[in-house]
């Protein structure tokens, strides 16, 4: 792992108010074809991780998937993210959003991404306002990832899924969202650099796809 570099971009200081209105305004549910058509590939802005997803779409048969990401609407707004059971086959102990593959019998990938909130830790539908899809995001594992940002009102109470998730904790939004805290690492793929955002929180290190979902997140809700 290289030594971490911070990607500065210029940011508009918003309240939680805010944060619920811009997104309520920039998001929508239209579900992106690219979340089962492999000749539409994702963009990151990131030349090798684009050439990357390039080769995977060639090579790995497209596995449509759908997360959470759920703001607590506390005063100061935290973000609900769990941490993957350790035997799991993929993604095993990381830091994740709720969610997880969109299966036949779910309606859409907001459909999806409400089961699977339910199921890993027990979030009630009763307590979440979807808002709007965020870009699709593709990963190295044929992944593509449809993220639905919702508003979740506090008073909940979780029942962790052991066999899926071991913890989930609330992170403050102020913080994930602050370019500061956005670590860029760079690892090869084939020969090629690549970059991957990094977002350390206490003892918790946030990174790879929920990192890089949380950084699309800023830049379409925080950018001017």
């Amino acid at each position: 792992m290289n030594e971490p570099m911070l990607k500065k971009m210029e940011a508009v200081p918003i309240n939680s108010a805010e944060f619920f209105a811009r997104s309520k305004t920039r998001l929508n549910f239209d579900v992106p074809p690219g979340l089962v058509d492999p000749n539409i590939v994702p963009r990151t802005g990131d030349a090798g991780n684009d050439r990357m997803l390039e080769i995977v779409a060639q090579e790995q048969p497209v596995r449509p998937a759908a997360v959470l990401i759920p703001v607590v609407d506390h005063r100061e707004p935290t973000v609900l993210l769990t941490q993957r059971s350790p035997h799991l086959s993929s993604h095993a102990g990381q830091i994740s959003f709720p969610g997880g593959k969109i299966d036949a019998t779910d309606e859409s990938p907001l459909d999806a991404a409400l089961r699977e909130a339910e199921e890993e830790v027990g979030l009630k539908r009763e307590f979440i306002e979807p808002i709007g899809y965020l870009d699709l995001y593709g990963t190295a594992f044929g992944f593509r990832i449809l993220p639905t940002v919702a508003r979740v009102k506090p008073g909940f109470k979780l029942t962790i899924n052991e066999g899926e998730v071991v913890d989930a904790f609330e992170v403050p939004l102020a913080f994930l969202m602050n370019p500061e805290n956005h670590q860029v690492h760079s690892k090869e793929f084939r020969g090629m650099e690549r970059s991957y955002y990094a977002m350390p929180f206490a003892e918790r290190y946030i990174w790879g796809a929920t990192a890089g979902i949380l950084r699309v997140l800023y830049e379409r809700i925080y950018l001017a």
